[in-house]
C-alpha cells in the first residue's frame, strides 16, 4: 500500500480544511506548521544518526546550527508539491525535510568558498573547526584544517539527506519517481558553484549570464526542483509537473533576484551573515551588473574603478552602494521580481490544481521574495 493511502496521520496542524480557503491566514498557518514539523523531523533524524565528536566538537551540533533559524523554504516547496497530487502525509514531511540537509551542505560549502566568518549570526563551520584546532594545539594549519573539516561535514550532510529520503517511509515507486530530479538538482547545484568561482564583477559579465548562474546555483534548488520532486513523488501527471516547473523557474529567479538585492542593501540581522560579502568579494550579482549597464559613462567609470580597488573598506563599500542606487538598478531588479511573480501567477491560473493548493503556491512565492526575506 502506498504512503498516500496508508500514512495520512500528518497531524491536525497540517489539515488544510481547517482554515478558510484563499485567506492569508491559510498560508501563514500552513507555512508555520510545516516548518515546525520539518525541524522536529530533522532533530529526530540527527538524534539517531549523529557521528562521533571530532576534536571535541559534536559534528552534528554544527549541522544543527546550519539547520536552525532558516525558513525551510525548500522542504516547504517539496511538501507543497506533494500536496498537489496526494493527501497530507507524515512520511512526505520527513522526505521533504531531507532537502534542508542539502541546503546545509550548500551553505557550509558556500562559507568555505567565500571564506565567510558568520552564518546565522554565529561563527561559520570552518571557523569553529579552526578554533578547536587551535584550542587543542594540533599540528599543521588551523585554517586549512577548518576548511577541510567543514568540507567533510558538508559531504556528511549530503549523505544524510539521501538516507533521510530513503528512510522517510515513502514507498519505493514514489522514490523512484523522485530520484532523477534529486540527482539533477545536486548536479545543477555543483555546476552553479563551479560557475560562481568565476563570478567576478570585474570581468563585466552580461545580465543573462549572471541570471543563468543564479538559476543553477540557487533558484532551481530552492523552488523548481523541490516542488517538482514533491509532485513527482505524489504521482502528478506530466502536465501538472510541467506547469509546476514553469512556476518554479519564475519564482526561483525572483528569489535569487531578491537575494542579490539583500546582498547589497540588506543587513546582517536580515541575512544572518555580514552584509558586505557580495560587494567585498566583487561578486557579479544581478544588481551589480544591472547597475553597470544602467550607469552613465562617468558613474560607470567610477563603479569600475571601485570594483577593481585592491581592498573594499567601509568607505568604498558605502560609495558603491550609493552609485548602484543612483543608477536605478534596485528599481530595475524590483521590476524583474514583480514580473516573475506575475508570471508564476499566470502559470498557476492555467492549472487544474485545487484552489487551496494554488493559493498556497502563490503565497509561498510572495513569502520567499519579500523585501525582508
Amino acid at each position: 500500500m502506498s504512503v498516500a493511502a496508508s500514512d495520512r496521520s500528518s497531524g491536525p496542524e497540517l489539515d488544510l480544511t481547517r482554515t478558510p480557503k484563499g485567506s492569508d491566514a491559510l498560508v501563514d498557518r500552513w507555512r508555520t506548521a510545516v516548518r515546525t514539523r520539518v525541524v522536529s523531523e530533522l532533530e529526530t533524524f540527527l538524534d539517531h544518526n549523529g557521528v562521533d565528536p571530532i576534536c571535541g566538537i559534536a559534528v552534528d551540533d554544527i549541522a544543527r546550527h546550519y539547520l536552525s533559524g532558516g525558513k525551510c523554504l525548500r522542504s516547504s516547496f517539496m511538501y507543497l508539491g506533494w500536496l498537489c497530487g496526494a493527501a497530507p502525509s507524515a512520511a512526505a514531511v520527513r522526505a521533504a525535510a531531507a532537502l534542508e540537509l542539502v541546503h546545509a551542505f550548500a551553505l557550509i560549502q558556500d562559507d568555505v568558498m567565500d571564506q565567510a566568518d558568520l552564518r546565522r549570526g554565529r561563527p561559520a563551520a570552518h571557523r569553529r573547526f579552526a578554533e578547536r584546532h587551535r584550542d587543542h594545539a594540533l599540528p599543521g594549519s588551523a585554517s586549512r584544517f577548518g576548511e577541510s573539516a567543514a568540507t567533510l561535514l558538508g559531504d556528511i550532510c549530503l549523505v544524510w539527506s539521501e538516507k533521510m529520503l530513503r528512510d522517510s517511509g515513502i514507498d519505493q515507486q514514489a522514490l523512484d519517481r523522485l530520484w532523477p530530479r534529486y540527482d539533477s538538482m545536486r548536479i545543477e547545484l555543483a555546476l552553479g558553484q563551479f560557475a560562481d568561482l568565476l563570478n567576478d564583477a570585474r570581468s563585466e559579465p552580461t545580465l543573462s549570464s549572471v541570471l543563468a548562474i543564479a538559476r543553477a546555483k540557487s533558484g532551481n534548488y530552492t523552488v523548481r526542483r523541490p516542488v517538482e520532486m514533491g509532485a513527482a513523488m505524489a504521482g502528478c501527471d506530466d502536465r501538472t509537473l510541467a506547469a509546476l516547473g514553469r512556476y518554479g523557474d519564475a519564482v526561483g529567479e525572483a528569489f535569487q533576484l531578491r537575494d542579490d538585492l539583500l546582498g547589497v542593501f540588506g543587513t546582517a540581522e536580515i541575512t544572518g551573515k555580514p552584509c558586505d560579502t557580495d560587494l567585498g568579494q566583487r561578486k557579479a550579482t544581478t544588481v551589480v551588473v544591472a547597475a553597470a549597464q544602467l550607469a552613465d559613462p562617468r558613474a560607470r567609470r567610477e563603479l569600475t574603478e571601485l570594483l577593481a580597488a585592491p581592498s573594499a573598506d567601509p568607505t568604498t563599500l558605502a560609495r558603491l552602494r550609493t552609485l548602484i542606487a543612483d543608477t536605478g538598478a534596485p528599481e530595475c531588479i524590483e521590476s524583474m521580481i514583480t514580473n516573475r511573480i506575475a508570471e508564476a501567477r499566470r502559470v498557476l491560473d492555467t492549472t487544474s490544481l485545487p484552489d487551496t493548493q494554488r493559493h498556497l503556491l502563490y503565497g509561498m512565492a510572495l513569502i520567499c521574495t519579500a523585501r525582508h526575506s
